[in-house]
Formats: structure tokens, C-alpha cells, sequence
């Protein structure tokens, strides 16, 4: 265990392990190691989610929703783009209208 309660991903997916592959009940896994069979259910729920792609811990994210956090950021860039060139195309035609 880390400090502040914290676990590696191999100890979870260790303890998945046991409780999935081998059939060791929550119960069973939260006397023998210490951990609060609901953190042992909770760990149990990311895994069936995300797999392999679980237990990312603190401050990091998985690769597809970084991805669609770069993409999201992208978008609203383009959009303020998309809306600048609106505006300076109305002010031009504004400006072309009262030369003539």
C-alpha cells in the first residue's frame, strides 16, 4: 500500500485476479489483505469497464479519454477560429458595400 490509502495497479489487478480468476470471494480478499471489501467491489466495477485500462491512478487518464479530451480542446479552438473569420468576412463585406 502507498501512502494516503493507495494501491498499485498490479495489487489491484492482483487482488482481480484472485477474486475472478480463482474465485475468491470479496469477503475472503478484504480479511486477508485489510481492504474494504466496498474499495475490493469498487476496483471490481473499473475493471469490467475499462480491462487492462483500469486503475490509471491519480492525475492520469486513460488513453482514449485523453484522446477526447485533446479532440473536445481542438474543437472549441477551431470553433473561436470559425467565428473570427465570420466576423472579419461580415466586417469586409460591410467595408466593400460603402466604397461603392
Amino acid at each position: 500500500m502507498g501512502t494516503h490509502g493507495e494501491s498499485s495497479k498490479a495489487f489491484k489487478m492482483e487482488i482481480m485476479d484472485l477474486h475472478l480468476k480463482d474465485g475468491i470471494s470479496i469477503k475472503v480478499l478484504s480479511e486477508r489483505f485489510g481492504i474494504s471489501a466496498s474499495t475490493i467491489y469498487g476496483w471490481r466495477d473499473q475493471y469490467r469497464k475499462y480491462g487492462e485500462e483500469a486503475f490509471v491512478g491519480c492525475g492520469h487518464q486513460r488513453p482514449g479519454d485523453a484522446e477526447l479530451r485533446k479532440l473536445r480542446k481542438e474543437n472549441e479552438e477551431l470553433k473561436m477560429q470559425v467565428e473570427i473569420l465570420k466576423k472579419v468576412a461580415a466586417y469586409r463585406a460591410q467595408k466593400e458595400s460603402g466604397k461603392k
